[in-house]
C-alpha cells in the first residue's frame, strides 16, 4: 500500500474523466438501452455501475466516472466492445440482483462484494479489487474509533448491502440501525445529526471524506474484507472466465494501479495493491 496526499476528489474525478478520453477507455454517454449480451463483435454493452460513489461510480456532466467505471471499460474492450458501445445503467444496492435476472444488465460493476448469499443469485467474475470496512463520523466526533464504539450508537444501513449487518450481527455489536436508500442518503443523515456514523467499504467513504474534508473523517480502523466482483446473469460461464482473463491482464499490465491512482491518488487513502486472488468460475 502506499499513501498519496494532494487535494479533493472533486479535481480527481475531472482528472479521471480527461485519463479516460486520452486512453480512449472512458466515459460513455449514459444511457440504459437495450443493448444485448454476448461476446465481443455485437451491438452493444449493458454495465451497471454506481452513480453516487465518488471515486467509483460518480455522474460527471452526464458521464459515469471512477475506478468501477474505468475496470468496466477495460473488460468490455477485453470483450470485443469499444467505449462509444457501452450503455451505462444506474446500478443501485438493492437492484444489482435484479438488473442481473431480468437481463436489464450484461455486467455490473458497482463495489458488488462477493458474497455465498448473492452467489445464489447471480454469478461473478474476479475479484478485480479487495477492499475493507471502515467507519466514517462527523469530523469533530472522537467518541468513536473503531467499530466496538458503535454499541448504543446510530448507525446508517444502506438498502441491499450488507455492511452495518457485519457489524450488528457478525461482529455483535449493539448499534441501532436507520436504513437509508443508499449511501448518499446516508452521508445526508450524518451530516445533519440523524446518525452518529456510517459503515461501508472504505473505498467508498474515502470519496466521501474527500469531498467534505472539514465535515467527515474516516476513523482509519478497518475490518472484514470485501471482495469486488463483476456481477453476471446466473450461469453465464464462458463470460466469467473472459472477464477474470480480462482482469488479470488489467493487473499484470498495471492498468489496475493507474486507475486507483486516477480515483484516490489526490486523497489521503491508502489503496491496495496487490493483485487479487480469482475466485474462479462454477
Amino acid at each position: 500500500m502506499r499513501v498519496r496526499r494532494i487535494s479533493s476528489i472533486g479535481s480527481t474525478a475531472a482528472a479521471g474523466a480527461a485519463l479516460l478520453l486520452a486512453a480512449g477507455c472512458g466515459g460513455a454517454e449514459m444511457g440504459g438501452g437495450d443493448g444485448g449480451g454476448g461476446g465481443g463483435g455485437g451491438d452493444t454493452i449493458t454495465i451497471g455501475v454506481k452513480y453516487d460513489q465518488p471515486g467509483l461510480g460518480l455522474d460527471e456532466g452526464g458521464k459515469p466516472v471512477g475506478f468501477d467505471v474505468d475496470v468496466a471499460t477495460y473488460i468490455a474492450g477485453e470483450l470485443g466492445f469499444e467505449p462509444d458501445q457501452i450503455e451505462w445503467t444506474e446500478a443501485a444496492s438493492a437492484n444489482r440482483e435484479t438488473f442481473l435476472q431480468q437481463g436489464t444488465v450484461d455486467m455490473i460493476l458497482a463495489t458488488y462484494s462477493i458474497t455465498d448469499e448473492r452467489k445464489e443469485l447471480v454469478d461473478f467474475g474476479g475479484p478485480y479489487y479487495v477492499a475493507q470496512q471502515d467507519i466514517l463520523v462527523a469530523a469533530d466526533n472522537d467518541d468513536i474509533k473503531r467499530p466496538e464504539d458503535l454499541d448504543g450508537k446510530v448507525l446508517c444501513s444502506a438498502s441491499g448491502s450488507r455492511s452495518a449487518n457485519n457489524i450488528t450481527e457478525d461482529m455483535g455489536i449493539g448499534a441501532e440501525l436507520r436504513e437509508a436508500g443508499n449511501y448518499s442518503e446516508c452521508i445526508e443523515l450524518l451530516s445533519n445529526g440523524t446518525v452518529d456514523a456510517v459503515s461501508t467499504d472504505n473505498t467508498i467513504l474515502a470519496g466521501f471524506a474527500a469531498q467534505s474534508p472539514d465535515d467527515f473523517k474516516m476513523v482509519n480502523a478497518p475490518f472484514g474484507e470485501e471482495k469486488y466482483g463483476v456481477g453476471l446473469p446466473k450461469g453465464d460461464t464462458e463470460r466469467c472466465e473472459a472477464v477474470n482473463e480480462a482482469i488479470a491482464k488489467m493487473w499484470d499490465e498495471d492498468q489496475a494501479v493507474e486507475y486507483l491512482e486516477t480515483a484516490f491518488g489526490e486523497t489521503d487513502f491508502a489503496y491496495s495493491e496487490e493483485k487479487p486472488e480469482p475466485e474462479g468460475c462454477s
